[in-house]
């Protein structure tokens, strides 16, 4: 829905209705405004939705009354979008797919417009979009969407075509039909690695992930390693399995923000519940502190929330900033933690987390910070070492979770990442529960 360029210093508004979960129950109205270099959206909850009985704020940073409330995001790295919204807007790798495919419009029609960030949230497409809310134009239709429904986001027998396509891209040598193929199809999980969202096995909305043409080691092989290894170690984590497509092995997870009858339940990431900057450092304890306001089974989640730190130490996931963690919304103004996504070993990085454990003590780096710690996070010091003792029997385990049929690695594979899982800070905690 690109807008075409206008002469001089001309105000242009676009107005979408954000509709909520399967249904489209109508929330309220979208403004995307531009004049000249000056750039805002504003929002306005419709008085039904106010009315409604199972009203919420469908971001923390939208008030539940009337009138506009505006956005005016704090640097060029923020969303222009209330957080919310700004959780559904593609990640890199989508956003490098709409980009190449408009700059071929462009070729075309020179008088086309540069794409906007509305252009962007409304390049995705509404059957995959993340959570619940979806876009609608002034003429009833969901942005982005086509008659055929289901059909919009591929069957994983498909994943071939995809693997092909993004493969092309990333080499920069991709034709308009791979970019007509893959946009609208990414996703706002994730990063700047190639991605589609699909159909699995079960017909259930999944993500597929991608090998990049710049991996030096398995890495899809090794996501699914460590989300299989955190359901052995008791953490609530995304199902995940590996499909291998001529000879390459691609990534297929469950995606968590949809039901049995694919019903959408609402989502925001941890920095839309904190309302966090994305160029700011923030602390576990800051997200426990708005948790205690909204989540349901607040101590089962602060718990689990400590347990998944004390696992991204284990194996050396360190890209645990809020984007990487979620929530998801129960009913009567209350949340819960989402099951973990996005965790990746990474055996070339120094075992410090992105997120910090406190505003006192700093970025993770060692276990018994994370010890000293966990009464913060609902835990005694026994219950915390039990916990300890299960993540521990549970990453010992990392070999042989690799080689099994849902995983696949080799030899050579394991050993590449074995410095992710054989370290000083698993030795310390052997040593701690007396395995």
């Amino acid at each position: 829905m690109t807008t075409r360029a206008s002469a001089g210093a001309q105000t242009i508004k676009t107005e979408l209705d954000v509709c909520l979960g399967k249904t489209g129950t109508p929330v309220g109205k979208l403004v995307f405004v531009r004049n000249g270099p000056r750039v805002f959206t504003q929002f306005a909850y419709f008085q039904d939705w106010l009315d409604h009985a199972d009203t919420f704020n469908v971001s923390p940073d939208l008030a539940a009354a009337p009138g506009y409330q505006t956005r005016k995001p704090a640097s060029k790295e923020d969303s222009i979008f209330f957080l919310a919204l700004g959780d559904t807007e593609p990640d890199a790798w989508g956003r490098r797919v709409i980009a190449r495919a408009h700059a071929k419009r462009r070729e075309e029609d020179p008088n086309l417009g540069a794409l906007t960030e509305l252009d962007y949230l409304c390049a995705v497409d509404d059957f995959s979009r993340m959570g619940a809310l979806r876009l609608r134009n002034a003429h009833g239709a969901y942005l982005e969407s086509v008659p055929a429904g289901r059909r919009a986001t591929p069957p994983i027998i498909e994943l071939e075509k995809m693997l092909t396509a993004s493969r092309a891209v990333e080499l920069g040598q991709e034709t308009a039909q791979d970019l007509a193929y893959l946009r609208g199809k990414g996703t706002s999980l994730g990063g700047m690695r190639p991605k589609c969202s699909i159909l699995d096995e079960e017909g259930c909305l999944a993500l597929g992930k991608f090998p990049s043409v710049n991996d030096e080691r398995n890495v899809t092989r090794a996501e699914v390693l460590a989300l299989k290894l955190a359901k052995l170690a008791g953490i609530n984590a995304a199902k995940a399995h590996v499909s291998v497509v001529q000879g390459t092995p691609v990534a297929v997870i469950r995606r968590f923000d949809r039901t049995a009858d694919d019903a959408r339940i609402p989502y925001m990431s941890g920095a839309t519940l904190l309302q966090a900057n994305r160029q700011e450092e923030h602390a576990y304890t800051e997200l426990l502190d708005v948790m205690k306001r909204v989540c349901a089974n607040y101590v089962e989640d602060a718990q689990e929330l400590w347990r998944r730190q004390v696992f991204n130490h284990l194996i050396t996931n360190v890209d645990d900033h809020l984007q990487n963690m979620g929530f998801l919304y129960m009913g009567d103004n209350q949340w819960q933690l989402s099951p973990a996504f996005d965790i990746n070993p990474m055996p070339d990085k120094d075992r410090e987390s992105k997120t910090w454990l406190s505003e006192d003590t700093g970025p993770i780096t060692s276990m018994s910070q994370l010890l000293g710690q966990a009464s913060q996070f609902a835990l005694s010091r026994e219950q915390a070492l039990v916990v300890v003792r299960e993540l521990v029997q549970a990453v010992l385990q990392w070999r042989a979770v690799g080689q099994s049929a849902d995983v696949g690695m080799t030899t050579q594979e394991l050993n590449e990442f074995a410095p992710a899982f054989e370290h000083s800070s698993l030795v310390e905690a052997k040593k701690w529960v007396g395995v």
